[in-house]
């Protein structure tokens, strides 16, 4: 192990060593503001007027006969004379200045009339002998001129290399030329960031999809040699942070094959015809690392159908683009090693020709994780975190039902965000529950003012939700009843749902029940009603419309369904007025049936009521424990408790398989991001798919 160590660390040096070598120092436009002021600073001090004076002609004659003058320099071309002068005559013109010192010899410059007049004084001067110093002729170069005439061409040459340059960095750094390249990244069989099957938790199905395909790169012979073709794509579909980009790493892995790696957005460029070119150049070197993978992460940025939005005739480049990665996809030749991947979470807005056979031969759904897979997940993302014996991976699983992959990453490290808060040395089992309520309900709002009336409608609220719930038969396992304000709730219960396939009638309406009792209570109790129920409502409404238009699970309107899951029906009803009006009837006597079944549940309960909405009071948060003391063991039997016992049977005989009850395993269609009750207007009302479920 050591010496594989220290040899990858060689390697690592040896190569970055040569990438140094061969990099060459990029252009910085601090440069060019540098070289500006070091030449303004050059003609500063060369043109130092601090320790110069411009004299009249006559002036000048008058000092350099007095005997003031050391030499005198003339330049010709100017007609310019310099005379630098002696310490005495210079002590007396420059006295003021305190930087004369700098300099070891201050001048006086004069315009001459002429080179001749200029001799001619000179000449006088000698003969008399009131001046016998060197005299020396010379020819000015004007640095300032010569800024001032090619400095601009400078400028726009250095202004020109700059953009050069920033275009070159913006198409990948082949200069404009290169702007049609691909910008695929290659992760080839040497690179260290290697991802496997073992790092991928759950997703048992659908691992064993893509399995077929890194076996089909592994070993092509075993497939074409009884006649089959090696499947051109798989496109990997499922709601966000699922893990589809992380499967598809999986397979390159795996397959330790080339593997680039791109988003369906890199292919949009303002340029028309760029995301072809791209397209085409992808390919090209994909052909060049045959067998090999492409991954489009995203793929629904250019794989949107063609037709839906025209361009006023004009030419879309969206759309162009398709149609060269469709030519591709079907272009290269059978067998060749070529294997497409794609993933998106919005499958139904692709074009049809991009999801027929022979360009994506396989949809592999990638869906939500279920409770074993959860308990997968968890495993994983604790391998860093530090934790104690208190954690129960069981009891994470349960109370995260419908949480995506990256959502429990989210859980560990908010957790143990929450532990380093509190200088703890180890994350606990409270701190992975506080992360959680975290992501559910939001941050604790404890400095919320609130009277005494909120705080005892509040309660009562809340305890008429827990008594009633408790006392159904498709209720929901309690976990806990607060009234501390949490994000946009003013309190909640948090409930365990349980994990169905198919979710029965009476589930539902034991669902609307239960929401209805917060209403009911305040009603019987306190004798008013008030906004806090307008969530409970509003998804109660929802459940019952689901229950008589999408389920045909209505005594009035039976078998009946108008959901229509491709959402063609646009602006029109798939029903009359007349049976508009039958639809709202039978949705508001399911209502109002569990309306007053609530009113009976919380009647018969009613001390157990008071006991529970008195002890929120007093504590502000209540646990499963409380509800039993007041209450005692629920009369139904959870599913979760039938899942307790099987796992139980399975521990102590591993060999044995036992056949779980219709409904254990869950789809998470019924189940929630937030598995609680929130009572404000502002939450977000649930949203109904199919099966038969809600989502909050």
């Amino acid at each position: 192990m050591k010496n594989n160590f220290l040899g990858g660390s060689s390697n690592n040096s040896n190569s970055s060593n040569n990438n140094s070598r061969g990099k060459k120092p990029k252009f910085n436009i601090l440069w060019m503001y540098a070289i500006i002021m070091a030449v303004i600073l050059g003609i500063y001090w060369s043109n130092d007027v601090s320790t110069s004076r411009d004299v009249s002609w006559t002036k000048f004659k008058e000092y350099v006969a007095t005997g003031g003058v050391d030499s005198v320099v003339v330049y010709s071309n100017k007609q310019e004379a310099n005379a630098f002068l002696k310490d005495s005559l210079a002590n007396i013109m420059f006295k003021d200045n305190k930087r004369s010192q700098q300099h070891s010899a201050p001048y006086i410059s004069t315009q001459i009339p002429s080179n001749e007049k200029f001799d001619e004084f000179i000449d006088t001067l000698n003969t008399t002998g009131a001046y016998n110093g060197p005299v020396r002729y010379a020819t000015a170069s004007d640095i300032s001129n010569w800024i001032w005439g090619f400095g601009p061409i400078l400028l726009l040459i250095l202004f020109w290399f700059w953009m050069t340059r920033r275009m070159a960095g913006g198409t990948g750094g082949g200069g404009i030329f290169s702007v049609g390249k691909s910008k695929a990244k290659l992760f080839d069989k040497n690179d260290k960031t290697k991802v496997t099957f073992t790092d991928v938790a759950g997703l048992a199905e659908a691992k064993t999809e893509v399995a077929e395909i890194v076996d089909f790169l592994k070993n092509p012979q075993r497939y074409t040699n009884l006649g089959g073709k090696i499947p051109k794509g798989a496109l990997l579909v499922g709601p966000p942070g699922t893990g589809k980009t992380l499967l598809a790493k999986a397979v390159a892995g795996e397959a330790d094959v080339p593997f680039f790696s791109l988003s369906g957005s890199d292919f949009v460029e303002m340029f028309v015809g760029v995301g072809a070119s791209r397209v085409r150049d992808l390919f090209k070197q994909a052909k060049d690392k045959a067998p090999c993978i492409i991954f489009i992460d995203e793929i629904d940025a250019v794989g949107r159908a063609r037709g839906k939005n025209p361009n006023m005739g004009g030419n879309d480049e969206r759309e162009s683009t398709l149609n060269q990665l469709l030519t591709e996809m079907d272009g290269f030749g059978t067998n060749s090693g070529i294997i497409i991947l794609a993933a998106t979470n919005r499958v139904d807005i692709l074009d049809k020709a991009l999801l027929r056979a022979g360009r994506f031969d396989r949809q592999i759904y990638v869906d939500l994780p279920e409770l074993n897979d959860r308990k997968e997940i968890f495993q994983v993302h604790l391998r860093g975190v530090k934790t104690d014996g208190s954690v129960d991976l069981d009891m994470l699983s349960r109370q995260t039902p419908g949480f995506s992959g990256a959502d429990i990453a989210n859980v560990c490290n908010e957790a143990a965000l929450i532990a380093a808060r509190n200088n703890k040395v180890a994350v606990q089992k409270q701190d992975f529950n506080n992360a959680i309520d975290r992501i559910i309900g939001g941050l604790e709002k404890r400095s919320k003012v609130m009277t005494d009336e909120e705080r005892n409608s509040i309660a009562v609220h809340e305890a008429g939700h827990a008594t009633v719930s408790w006392h159904l038969k498709y209720g929901d396992p309690l976990v806990k009843v607060t009234i501390v304000p949490r994000g946009k709730a003013l309190g909640a219960a948090w409930y365990m749902p349980e994990e169905r396939q198919i979710t029965p009638r009476q589930a539902l309406l034991d669902k609307i029940c239960s929401l209805m009792a917060g209403r009911v209570a305040e009603e019987m109790f306190l004798g008013i009603i008030d906004t806090g129920a307008l969530n409970d409502l509003e998804r109660a409404t929802k459940i019952a419309y689901a229950m008589v238009t999408y389920y045909g699970m209505s005594e009035e309107l039976p078998n009946v369904s108008y959901y229509d899951s491709s959402e063609n029906y646009g602006f029109t009803k798939p029903y009359s007025e007349e049976r508009a009006e039958r639809i709202d009837k039978e949705v508001q006597a399911i209502i109002d049936q569990e309306y007053k079944r609530a009113r009976e549940i919380l009647e018969t309960y009613i001390e157990g009521h008071h006991a529970l909405a008195k002890l929120l009071l007093e504590r502000e948060v209540i646990y499963t424990e409380d509800a039993e003391k007041i209450f005692g063991k629920r009369k139904w039997t959870s599913r979760l408790d039938i899942l307790d016992e099987q796992n139980n049977q399975n521990n102590s005989n591993e060999n044995t398989s036992v056949a779980l009850p219709a409904g254990s395993q869950s789809s998470n269609d019924e189940q929630q991001n937030d598995s609680s009750d929130d009572d404000n207007q502002d939450i977000q009302p649930p949203v109904f798919n199919p099966e038969g479920s809600e989502e909050e």
